[in-house]
């Protein structure tokens, strides 16, 4: 990993009218770091994810991706949101794999992963079929290219959904609880592609409740409750001797 962060968060904060979803949430994702976030449900992990995403404007603090300031521009002291052109050229430094898969219902598996890079990327046609079938492949669904997401269980959904996020090429890979919506027979196929990614040492920043595959894979686990980063840390020593009574009374609730 290199020691220069590849996302920064400094003090992030956002609130949806009333409510504080996040608040003062600083933390760094080095260059091929694994972090995993962990916490209850509404702790605010999810809308972290979609900040650096610029799916939400967060409204305080500020987050950089390579040292780039992300969803505003600085002129004379103040911050101006950058327009919507801006903001998804910047996006294309992120992937993003969501609970549920969002694939496109008329488009084949193929279909789906050549879409972004042919229409936003420019790509050439028969390039961005070459890199999509190499990443069917990666993901072990290569002879399913054809197939309609109809005809796909859910698992091989979200590892066409992976597919798709990676043909962006992205830096960071950002996922949202990726398991979530599966049937539990098909969680270890999801899990074992992003073993592998993580073992290729893509950066990634990874919202879960599987706790023994952030033990397993994650550099780092950072446990978040109430909009707060509560403790971060190494991640067999945070699961297994907590610096927080928070953190230890979500394990023991989790773990049982």
């Amino acid at each position: 990993m290199s020691a220069a962060p590849l996302l920064r968060a400094r003090k992030v904060g956002k609130s949806f009218g009333a409510q504080r979803a996040l608040e003062d949430v600083t933390l760094d994702v080095a260059r091929g770091e694994v972090v995993c976030l962990i916490g209850p449900s509404g702790s605010g992990k999810t809308t972290f994810l979609r900040c650096v995403n610029q799916l939400e404007r967060f409204d305080a603090g500020g987050l950089w991706i390579n040292g780039e300031l992300l969803g505003y521009r600085e002129a004379a002291g103040r911050l101006h949101p950058l327009p919507e052109r801006e903001v998804a050229r910047q996006r294309r430094a992120t992937g993003m794999v969501f609970q549920r898969f969002n694939l496109f219902p008329h488009m084949t598996a193929l279909e789906n992963v050549i879409e972004g890079p042919v229409l936003a990327l420019r790509r050439p046609r028969e390039e961005a079929v070459a890199d999509a079938r190499g990443l069917l492949d990666r993901v072990g669904l290569l002879h399913r290219q054809d197939s309609y997401p109809a005809a796909l269980s859910g698992g091989q959904q979200q590892r066409v959904a992976i597919a798709r996020a990676l043909a962006m090429r992205p830096e960071l890979m950002l996922f949202d609880e990726p398991t979530s919506a599966l049937d539990p027979e098909l969680v270890g196929e999801v899990l074992a592609v992003m073993r592998d990614l993580a073992g290729s040492g893509m950066t990634m920043l990874v919202v879960t409740h599987e706790l023994g595959f952030a033990r397993e894979v994650a550099n780092r686990i950072v446990f978040m409750d109430a909009g707060r980063v509560v403790e971060s840390g190494p991640a067999g020593k945070l699961l297994s001797n907590p610096a927080q009574a928070r953190t230890r009374d979500f394990l023991s609730a989790v773990l049982g």
